[in-house]
């Protein structure tokens, strides 16, 4: 994992100017959100069925994140928690780059702060991406260009990722003497730990293929032409799934993952499937198949 040289960021389409400026603005660091967010920055849009897509919206700064931007997709991501019929959110940047990471301009600001100050305003990205985690639908990075930094972790911290052919990842944070510190439980939890060391200690750059066999995203993308068949197949999908239970599902992996197989893990599954059986979409789900009919939320 050494440093990619001249000739590998021509294979990535990159320039050594732009592979700078990735890199300078590519750390965790975010401020807190601001009571004024400018709702202009995240732009929300949902369909009558339950399809939701927010998309970070600052195309003339690659989409790096400032203190209004975290205040708009904390408020986005929290108002989500609480829409039963979501089906699925789709996460992208405008202007065809995911995240660059940190702004340059809060960096400057930063360089000021005391410590207690830096602790205050790093919680602003811990607590969006928290809020984000815990959307009980599923949520969907879609990565065009790059996703740098705090914008990878965007991506570790969504249920499932897709990119396209030819973007470009990197944890850049030790270049900065800087640590990915408010990211790293979801990319740890994405990639798992020997990979995220890795990632994390070399600061490397690296492409949506090798992202694919790292864990960090699912799929890779031919082009952009692709991602509204992606979009439309896997809403398709979603649409079949009753959305108590995706969301229910999601709040299960997250109470199991890493528990010991005991008794008291056995009971509460037990508790958990037996609440489900009752609950009015598991009557209706399995009085449908019974019946072979789709269910209410598929019709």
């Amino acid at each position: 994992m050494n440093k990619p040289t001249e000739a590998d960021l021509n294979a990535l389409d990159i320039t050594p100017a732009e592979a700078a400026e990735m890199n300078a603005i590519s750390h965790p660091l975010l401020t807190t959100p601001a009571p004024d967010a400018n709702d202009d920055l995240v732009q929300i849009n949902a369909t009558a069925d339950g399809v939701v897509f927010v998309t970070i919206n600052r195309p003339d700064r690659r989409n790096a994140f400032d203190a209004p931007t975290i205040a708009a997709l904390y408020e986005a991501f929290e108002t989500l928690q609480g829409a039963d019929h979501v089906r699925v959110v789709f996460i992208r940047g405008a202007g065809g780059t995911f995240s660059a990471g940190a702004d340059l301009a809060w960096m400057a600001d930063a360089v000021r702060w005391s410590e207690s100050d830096n602790r205050d305003d790093a919680m602003g990205l811990a607590k969006m991406l928290k809020a984000l985690h815990d959307v009980p639908a599923l949520t969907v990075a879609i990565v065009e260009g790059a996703a740098m930094g705090g914008g990878a972790g965007i991506v570790a911290a969504c249920d499932m990722a897709v990119a396209v052919k030819g973007a470009k990842f990197a944890f850049s944070e030790v270049k900065l003497g800087l640590i990915p510190a408010t990211i790293a439980p979801y990319v740890v939890e994405a990639v798992g730990a020997r990979t995220a060391r890795a990632l994390f200690m070399t600061a490397e750059l690296f492409d949506a293929g090798a992202a694919k066999e790292f864990g960090l995203i699912s799929q890779v993308l031919e082009s952009a032409d692709q991602i509204d068949g992606f979009i439309a197949a896997l809403s398709t999908d979603m649409k079949a799934c009753a959305p108590r239970a995706v969301g229910e599902t999601k709040r299960l992996v997250n109470h199991v993952a890493g528990h010991g197989i005991d008794h008291a893990l056995m009971e509460e599954t037990a508790k958990r499937i037996a609440r489900a059986r009752v609950s009015a979409e598991g009557q209706e789900g399995v009085a449908a198949f019974l019946e072979k009919r789709k269910p209410r939320w598929a019709e």
